[in-house]
């Protein structure tokens, strides 16, 4: 298949669903199924609906596999969360370098994504949306993405390694502060840039745009034997746990599915009081 025809067969997954119909599911690798993803969701007791979604699927492109999972946490939307889920890895799979180049398109997209949903504003309203997204090209190269302070964690060998970083207002204040803004840091509170959003990057917020980045910083892993599972999870979980803890929690589990659910259990238990999405995909 050539790499015209590989886009066009992108261009007709335009509609591909996502699973933040549910609260739970799981699939697997055609190609290997041995590599299997669960995921699983939690509303929080923060006193709003539910704004985080959850995308977890495998796609085969002509003799290509793509594993597509991400998290979206919104905040002060749920219209935003739930553009992304529909858009986002759409955007960056009609990107033409995406095969060739997927750090690259990745980077093209996001910014892409991100100045739509600026336009949209109107309809999509106020607020915006964290992301952590990851790719699992041919089930060997995993690029992961983000903005924001959801967390990709891989575990190999039983050993936590993060892919995503955490976008924190006071480890970007110099950056903020040259763009006009400013980051407060009241007592008993965290960090927040205008002492309002407690993430230095993120999708929306059209009245702190100028403020803000959704710029991300991007991570590639390839998958070897020493590979055991990826950690995909929103704040609600790493607020209440280290990577490490959260690797060991779910490490003997072998189902994703059940992963995923323990470890959202665990971080109820340690009174997370957040939404808590997750995604576990497990390598064999």
């Amino acid at each position: 298949m050539t790499g015209k025809e590989i886009i066009q067969k992108v261009k007709e997954k335009v509609g591909i669903s996502s699973s933040s119909s549910s609260d739970a599911g799981k699939g697997k690798s055609r190609i290997d199924r041995h590599i299997t993803h669960g995921y699983h969701l939690v509303e929080g007791k923060s006193g709003h609906s539910m704004e985080d979604y959850v995308f977890a699927q495998f796609q085969k492109f002509g003799d290509n596999e793509l594993g597509l999972f991400a998290i979206f946490d919104g905040h002060l939307s749920r219209e935003i969360p739930d553009y992304l889920k529909s858009h986002l890895f759409n955007n960056i799979l009609n990107e033409p370098e995406f095969w060739d180049f997927p750090e690259h398109a990745i980077r093209r997209a996001y910014r892409i994504t991100d100045e739509t949903i600026l336009e949209k504003a109107q309809d999509l309203g106020r607020g915006g949306s964290t992301a952590v997204t990851a790719i699992l090209i041919n089930c060997h190269k995993l690029v992961v993405a983000n903005v924001g302070d959801s967390r990709a964690v891989i575990c190999k060998n039983g050993v936590a390694k993060q892919l995503s970083v955490d976008h924190e207002p006071d480890r970007e204040k110099e950056e903020i502060e040259n763009r006009g803004g400013f980051v407060s840091k009241f007592p008993g509170d965290v960090p927040r840039v205008d002492g309002q959003l407690a993430v230095s990057r993120a999708f929306g917020d059209k009245s702190m745009k100028e403020h803000l980045s959704s710029e991300p910083d991007v991570d590639v892993e390839y998958i070897d034997e020493e590979t055991e599972f990826l950690i995909l999870a929103s704040d609600g979980v790493w607020k209440v746990m280290s990577n490490q803890e959260a690797v060991d929690c779910i490490r003997t589990i072998k189902d994703a599915k059940s992963a995923a659910k323990h470890l959202n259990e665990e971080a109820l238990a340690r009174k997370s009081r957040d939404d808590i999405s997750c995604i576990v995909v497990r390598f064999g």
